[in-house]
């Protein structure tokens, strides 16, 4: 029986690579019920949505990473978000919807660029790599970034559909003395030779150890107990009184004089923040103050 909303851990042992295996489903579908999209660009949101949690995964922190694909075609936007705690949310924003069988260029544009972010949190200081868009699929993308950004040999694969998102990471695991398996040796080719026959029904359709067993039937695998991942939006009300708090009081004020209220609509889940003039004006107080009552008195 198929494992749903789990990221497995895994070893090749005599290899000396490790791996990442997830399988997304009602966290796909949470991020589906909030947001209607065409079948090529949900699929495109639905890989992105597995890699950053692979990536995620590969790295141990208590912030979040954050996956971006911007560029000038018909999809300018892909968002994608990881936490330690394998919580995820993501977006994406198309100006219209590219033909069936586009290429990642043809939906994003020649100039689109991929980017992560690593956010450690606390107020700590942002890592951010930037390359390029290049290849046919995000797979593809991903894998360009790891060669020029990754001192470890790293490659995943990753499918999508409307029912589920999934993908395998491989990573050389640092060796003694600094030594590990590099990018172009024998073993490294021969585990990513044999990764590279699975296709998209097999990481959508087989549990974890069914589709590593396939794949490395002469590799010695260990599988770990594998950790549950869900959709999760860190938006609430206190962080959009942030955000509006940083706008100034002139230009809440200048809100609430147009449109009588101020409301927020949180891109990533579509929950719905309202601010009445008394709202807004505790937004703006001071910490410690608390704004003028009205004189309700007749």
């Amino acid at each position: 029986m198929r494992e749903t909303d789990t990221l497995h851990r895994f070893m090749l042992e005599e290899a000396g690579v490790r791996g990442e295996w997830v399988h997304l489903d009602a966290a796909w579908q949470a991020l589906l019920e909030r947001h209607e999209y065409p079948p090529v660009v949900r699929d495109l949101l639905g890989q992105a949505y597995a890699a950053v949690a692979l990536t995620a995964a590969t790295l141990k922190f208590d912030g979040s990473l954050i996956l971006q694909v911007t560029g000038s075609g018909p999809v300018h936007m892909i968002v994608a978000q990881a936490d330690g705690q394998g919580r995820l949310r993501g977006l994406a924003r198309f100006r219209e919807t590219p033909p069936e069988a586009a290429t990642l260029a043809e939906c994003a544009g020649a100039d689109a660029r991929l980017m992560l972010t690593l956010d450690p949190g606390n107020g700590g200081e942002r890592y951010q790599g930037v390359v390029e868009l290049e290849g046919a699929t995000l797979a593809d993308a991903m894998n360009v970034y790891f060669e020029r950004s990754e001192q470890l040999p790293t490659r995943l694969w990753l499918a999508a559909n409307g029912d589920a998102a999934a993908g395998m990471l491989l990573q050389a695991m640092p060796g003694e003395d600094g030594h590990a398996v590099t990018r172009g040796s024998e073993t490294w080719n021969r585990v990513t030779i044999l990764a590279e026959t699975t296709g998209a029904s097999e990481l959508l359709e087989l549990d974890a150890g069914t589709l590593l067993g396939r794949l490395f039937a002469e590799e010695r695998v260990r599988l770990f107990d594998g950790a549950p991942v869900r959709f999760h939006c860190s938006c609430s009300r206190e962080r959009v009184g942030e955000t509006l708090r940083s706008l100034g009081r002139d230009e809440i004020r200048s809100i609430l004089a147009e449109q009588g209220s101020v409301d927020v609509t949180c891109e990533f889940c579509n929950a719905h923040y309202h601010f009445d003039p008394v709202d807004a004006e505790a937004v703006c107080a001071p910490e410690g103050t608390q704004p003028p009552t009205p004189d309700t008195r007749q």
